[in-house]
């Protein structure tokens, strides 16, 4: 899979994201299904100009109005939808937010504003889907995999003259506990106790990034019951 982010978000997103904690960004991504929350993705709020009155509802589905955006004003975009922005403006007699129609902004910065969010948000659910799923694909960055995969074991990075290359290493890992059967010397009471715990190496992801978005994802899978690793459980003095 390959994502194609719109030129002026793309190196906004990788900058904004780099500066914010992770529960931010959390915050941003389970507030409501089916929004993509602008202030986890950018480092400065994104301005629409009203070019029309239009209705502000506070649903994102359009079903209970709030009152009037006014025109000739800029707003700050805060959410976006499949078919609706959320912003923050003017109403007709005090400030107003709530979700608004497309249709009803303009931007001379970006004139075809509406097709690059559409596109934003078509990218943002998708990953927001990945990152439930713990699963990463080519055009994510650093942090959408992180947020997937949490930190990495093993990182590698290779800089050309071309450009910068590096591989992230994620390492899963199955526990087991063995026990033994044990006799209580005054009461005979049998009782099990643990002796020690075996942790194998079940998948090894390799997430390899060229200029700080994935390039490659490379998986392995050990079917075999090689690999263990033997942790010593905390010593417990009875006497």
């Amino acid at each position: 899979m390959k994502w194609i982010i719109p030129a002026f978000f793309l190196m906004t997103i990788s900058h904004g994201l780099a500066q914010l904690t992770p529960d931010t960004r959390k915050q941003g991504i389970d507030s409501e299904p089916g929004v993509v929350y602008m202030e986890p993705l950018f480092s400065k709020p994104i301005q629409l100009f009203v070019a029309k009155d239009a209705p502000v509802f506070s649903d994102k589905d359009g079903k209970n109005r709030l009152g009037t955006l006014m025109a000739n004003q800029t707003v700050r975009l805060e959410a976006i939808s499949e078919r609706s922005y959320r912003v923050r403006g003017r109403g007709k007699t005090d400030g107003i937010a709530g979700w608004v129609g497309p249709w009803a902004f303009t931007s001379e910065k970006h004139p075809d504003f509406e097709n690059q969010l559409k596109a934003l948000y078509q990218r943002q659910i998708q990953v927001q889907e990945l990152i439930a799923a713990r699963a990463v694909a080519v055009g994510m960055t650093y942090d959408e995999v992180t947020q997937a995969l949490g930190k990495p074991k093993k990182t590698s990075v290779r800089k050309t003259e071309t450009g910068e290359t590096s591989v992230w290493e994620f390492v899963e890992v199955k526990e087991t506990k063995h026990y033994v059967r044990r006799v209580n010397p005054v009461t005979g009471d049998v009782f099990r106790q643990l002796s020690h715990v075996t942790q194998e190496e079940t998948k090894r992801t390799n997430v390899e990034f060229t200029d700080q978005l994935v390039s490659a994802v490379e998986h392995k899978e050990d079917h075999t019951a090689g690999n263990l690793r033997i942790v010593v459980p905390p010593l417990v003095f009875g006497w």
